[in-house]
């Protein structure tokens, strides 16, 4: 069996071993990174692919007639045409829980990057400000104490149930945003225009669907309080990002933190990117990279295609 991975690299250049996924017996080849437009020559003729972000749409599927499997290396399954996929009867497999505290732990840096203005208190420790000054410290920046407030969670699948916890221990009240799609859990839903007005801290878990791409516009924004942050850990489309950069220059709302933007990377600049910005971090999509992450991922992907390749596919998707 004939099998092919996209962008290997994409799991990391440190060492990060493969070899549940290489010591299966499948005849890999493997690339390091794959443009979009290089995909379908790429997988002609292979029964298995993986892929963490090069995109396999209609016209990659219509080019590789063999292709049985696809496992993606990461949840998210916007790369893949799912429909396309399901009518070539093609086997699309996700990885789920892998990444859960490293991406929980991320939201959090920046939650509380953001509540006691750390990135401004380390810039000013090192740049004079602080030895200038004719005190012990400096207040030069609001901090705010995230005990009593008010914690907003979109999308409460592990990743939100995580962050819900870690707030609950700080103090926090929780709501859950209702959205007008069928949700399977038993907990007390708020509606979303409500969470949007009360919430101190919105945090953002929902995957990237036609109903939630641009959720967060400048309806959104300006309904949320002056001071509330807005964190989004899940995938760029869910918010607009002007939108956001001119609520963060208006002061419209009180700060953000992004691990994700609509084009990754951003090869074509994003209005996120600007350092005059107040009160806004920015991390590379690294909210997942924590290395006890990655090795949970990949034996993860083995074990999927070990199922799949017994005629019992797990963690499928698009069925």
């Amino acid at each position: 069996m004939k099998g092919v991975i996209l962008d290997a690299d994409s799991l990391g250049s440190d060492g990060i071993d493969l070899g549940p996924i290489t010591g299966l017996p499948i005849e890999w080849c493997i690339y390091g990174t794959c443009r979009p437009e290089q995909v379908a020559e790429r997988i002609a003729g292979a029964e298995i692919v993986l892929t963490n972000k090069a995109p396999i749409g209609q016209n990659e599927l219509a080019a590789a007639p063999a292709l049985r499997y696809i496992g993606v290396l990461a949840t998210g399954t916007n790369v893949i045409d799912l429909d396309a996929a399901r009518v070539g009867n093609v086997v699309v497999s996700n990885v789920v829980g892998y990444g859960s505290a490293s991406v929980v732990q991320h939201t959090w840096a920046l939650i509380l990057a953001l509540a006691t203005r750390l990135p401004d208190y380390n810039v000013a420790a090192l740049d004079g400000r602080w030895a200038a000054s004719p005190f012990f410290c400096l207040q030069d920046f609001p901090v705010r104490e995230l005990a009593g407030k008010t914690l907003g969670i979109v999308g409460y699948g592990q990743l939100g149930r995580g962050v819900a916890e870690v707030g609950r221990a700080l103090g926090m009240t929780l709501q859950v945003a209702s959205l007008p799609w069928r949700h399977g859990d038993k907990i007390d839903r708020v509606p979303f225009d409500s969470m949007l007005r009360e919430a101190d801290v919105i945090s953002l878990h929902c995957p990237l669907t036609e109903e939630t791409r641009n959720l967060f516009g400048r309806r959104e924004l300006a309904m949320m309080k002056k001071t509330a942050f807005l964190v989004n850990c899940a995938r760029g489309g869910i918010v607009d990002e002007q939108a956001l950069a001119e609520a963060l220059e208006d002061g419209v709302i009180g700060g953000a933190g992004v691990d994700v933007l609509s084009e990754e990377p951003p090869v074509n600049g994003n209005p996120l990117l600007n350092p005059e910005l107040p009160n806004l971090i920015v991390t590379p999509h690294s909210a997942w990279v924590a290395r006890e992450s990655r090795e949970r991922l990949i034996h993860q992907v083995a074990e999927n295609i070990e199922a799949f390749l017994v005629g019992k596919p797990r963690n499928r998707v698009g069925v």
